[in-house]
């Protein structure tokens, strides 16, 4: 398995790596991996072995993910995930599964191909970044141990007490759009995580990202809201809007933002913008 990097988050998948690398180096002889400190760790490691390698391996979540994938961004390199996070779902819409043994024959064939990315002010996303209700959501999430469950019981406590965001439009013809907001999202996929689709039609080879605006709903929508979201089949109604764009501008009064399900603080003006088939894709 030359040429062939692993880096894992031994935070993920509730700090139970070992299996994992058990398993790797009981079918791979001499694996080359990195057992990840921080993310700087992780960039300094992919740095040294840069020139050496062709596909980064990212065990974890998202956010993981989203680590690695920014140091190939416009590279020949390549990006493959064994996905070992909450959610899971950047692995899950690139056909990623927890097979070790389909992954490395994957390896072997070395087929790839371009995906889009964005950015929001320049932070690297590769999956679905927020603000607003999603971004709190996050915020909490992170003090919890995680777990799906956890996030509903976030999820749920945080809808009621949390006041809708005011979002302001810059880019010119989209002021029509401007209000409050229970969460905006920015969806280079499909979904968020666990099958919870937010923007059942967004692709992310397209050029084109989903901001998907949702107004906050009375609590005798909510069972539709989560029906229609795990079943893909949520749509432009009177409290969900989607607007497919390349490149956008505005303004929220709140910094509490998660990427890729990690949270982050961003000040407004936000900018976001795609970049068309940037990232080098295992498939």
């Amino acid at each position: 398995m030359e040429k062939v990097a692993f880096i894992i988050n031994p935070f993920s998948a509730k700090k139970n790596y070992l299996p994992f690398l058990n398993e790797l180096t009981n079918k791979v002889d001499n694996p080359l991996y990195y057992v990840s400190e921080s993310i700087q760790g992780t960039d300094d490691f992919i740095e040294r072995y840069f020139d050496s390698v062709d596909i980064f391996v990212a065990i974890g979540g998202d956010g993981t993910i989203s680590t690695v994938a920014r140091n190939l961004i416009n590279t020949d390199k390549i990006l493959a995930i064994f996905p070992a996070g909450s959610g899971n779902g950047f692995s899950s819409e690139t056909q990623f599964g927890k097979n070790l043994t389909e992954l490395l024959e994957k390896i072997k064939v070395k087929k790839s191909r371009k995906i889009d990315t964005f950015t929001v002010n320049e932070r690297l996303s590769i999956n679905v970044s927020g603000t607003g209700f999603d971004g709190k959501v996050v915020k909490e999430f992170e003090k919890t141990n995680r777990g799906f469950k956890n996030y509903i019981k976030v999820s749920l406590k945080t809808f009621f007490s949390y006041k809708p965001i005011k979002l302001k439009f810059l880019t010119e013809g989209y002021q029509q759009y401007n209000g409050k907001y229970l969460m905006v999202n920015i969806a280079n996929t499909r979904q968020f995580g666990n099958n919870a689709y937010i923007a059942p039609n967004a692709s992310k080879s397209d050029g084109l990202v989903d901001m998907v605006l949702v107004k906050k709903f009375p609590l005798t929508y909510s069972p539709l809201f989560a029906f229609r979201m795990f079943t893909k089949k949520l749509k432009d109604d009177e409290y969900i809007t989607y607007l497919p764009v390349s490149e956008i501008e505005f303004k929220v009064n709140t910094k509490n933002w998660h990427l890729d399900g990690e949270f982050n603080k961003i000040k407004s003006p936000i900018h976001i913008k795609v970049q068309p088939s940037s990232l080098n894709i295992l498939i």
